[in-house]
C-alpha cells in the first residue's frame, strides 16, 4: 500500500472538467503539495487571526472574503497578503467567477501559490473538490488478478501463470457479466473500508488470451461488458488440484484476505481438468451475494442437524 502524494497540479488536471478550474496566477507553484484532503476558508486569516490557520489545504474565498477584502484599504490589504502567503499554501479558489484583485494576484505570483477561478458556489465546490480529493488521496496498490462484476459481485480471481484466470474470465463475459480488469487489478481504499477495484488506464477494455493474442472485449462482447471501476467483494484463488492440501468442504469457516489493511471473504478452487471453472466461480459471486444478504448454507445445514440430534423431550 502507498500513500498518495497529491500536487496542486494533479488536483487542477483531474478535476477542472468537472469542477471548472481556471488558472488565473501562480502557475510556477504548481507543483506544491496538498497535504490535506480537504478545503479550507481562510475568513479569520484575512483578518490577522492566524493562531489555527489550516494552511495545508485548499483555500477557497467565496462572496463573504471577496466583499471583506474590497471594504480594507489597500495598506490592509498589502499587510494582510503579506503575512496570508508566508504560509505554505497549496493553492486559492475563488469561487462564483469571483475575480481576484491586482494586488492579491501580484502577491500570489511573487510567491509562486496558484490561484484558481471557479464558476460553483462556495458550498458546491467545497462539496466536489473534498470528493475529488477523498478519491485522489485514498491509499492503493496493485493486485495480480483479473476482475469480473458477476451480478453486483466483485470478484477478484487470482493464480499463477497458466492456471486459466483469462479464460474463466472469458467463459464468464461470454455469459454476460462485466470485465473489470485482466492480469492486473488496481486498487483503491474508500473510507477505510471500501476497497475499490479497476483497470489501468492502458489495458482498459482488452484482455490476453493465450493463444489468440489480445482482444479487445468491448468491441467484441459490447459496452455492458465492460465496467469501469467495482468493489471487491470477493478473492478467488484458482490452485492446481494436488496442491490444494485441506480444501474447505462444508464453508463453515469464512477466510479472508487481506487488501490495503481490509479482510475480503476468499475462496479456494481446485482447478483440474474437466471442472468448469467458470461456473464455480459464477455460484461462489452468488453464495457470497446470499451471505451479505444474512444466508448461509452452511450454518443453516448445521443447525438443521443439530436440531436433528437433540433428544426429544417429554
Amino acid at each position: 500500500m502507498k500513500s498518495a502524494k497529491v500536487t496542486v497540479e494533479r488536483f487542477y488536471m483531474e478535476t477542472a472538467s468537472d469542477i471548472g478550474l481556471r488558472l488565473t496566477a501562480g502557475a510556477g507553484g504548481l507543483k506544491r503539495m496538498i497535504r490535506e484532503p480537504t478545503v479550507n476558508r481562510p475568513g479569520l486569516a484575512l483578518t490577522g487571526f492566524t493562531k489555527y490557520f489550516a494552511s495545508n489545504r485548499v483555500q477557497v474565498l467565496g462572496a463573504a472574503e471577496a466583499t471583506y477584502l474590497k471594504a480594507l484599504t489597500i495598506e490592509q490589504r498589502a499587510l494582510r497578503y503579506s503575512e496570508l502567503f508566508d504560509y505554505r499554501i497549496p493553492c486559492f479558489v475563488f469561487s462564483r467567477n469571483l475575480k481576484p484583485d491586482p494586488q492579491f494576484i501580484k502577491a500570489a505570483e511573487s510567491s509562486d501559490i496558484p490561484v484558481f477561478r471557479c464558476p460553483l458556489i462556495t458550498m458546491n465546490f467545497i462539496n466536489r473538490a473534498t470528493l475529488a480529493m477523498d478519491d485522489l488521496f485514498a491509499p492503493s496498490g496493485k493486485e495480480q488478478g483479473s476482475m469480473v462484476d458477476i451480478l453486483g459481485i466483485g470478484v477478484l480471481i487470482k493464480g499463477e501463470s497458466g492456471i486459466g484466470k483469462s479464460e474463466c474470465v472469458l467463459a464468464l463475459v461470454e455469459r454476460g457479466y462485466s470485465l473489470v480488469a485482466d492480469d492486473v487489478t488496481q486498487v483503491k481504499l474508500l473510507d477505510g473500508r471500501e476497497i475499490i477495484g479497476t483497470s489501468p488506464d492502458i489495458t482498459r477494455n482488452h484482455m490476453e488470451v493465450r493463444g489468440i493474442g489480445i482482444i479487445n472485449v468491448a468491441a467484441m462482447f459490447g459496452v455492458k461488458s465492460i465496467r469501469t471501476e467495482k468493489r471487491v467483494n470477493l478473492v478467488v484463488s484458482l490452485t492446481d488440484w494436488d496442491g490444494v492440501a485441506n480444501i474447505n468442504r462444508l464453508g463453515m469457516e469464512e477466510e479472508t484476505i487481506d487488501i490495503l489493511g481490509v479482510p475480503v471473504p476468499h475462496i479456494t478452487i481446485p482447478v483440474r481438468p474437466g471442472r468448469d471453472i467458470a461456473r464455480l466461480v459464477e455460484v461462489a459471486a452468488f453464495h457470497t451475494k446470499l451471505q451479505l444478504a444474512g444466508h448461509n448454507a452452511a450454518r443453516e445445514l448445521d443447525e438443521r442437524l443439530k436440531a436433528r440430534m437433540r433428544p426429544p423431550t417429554d
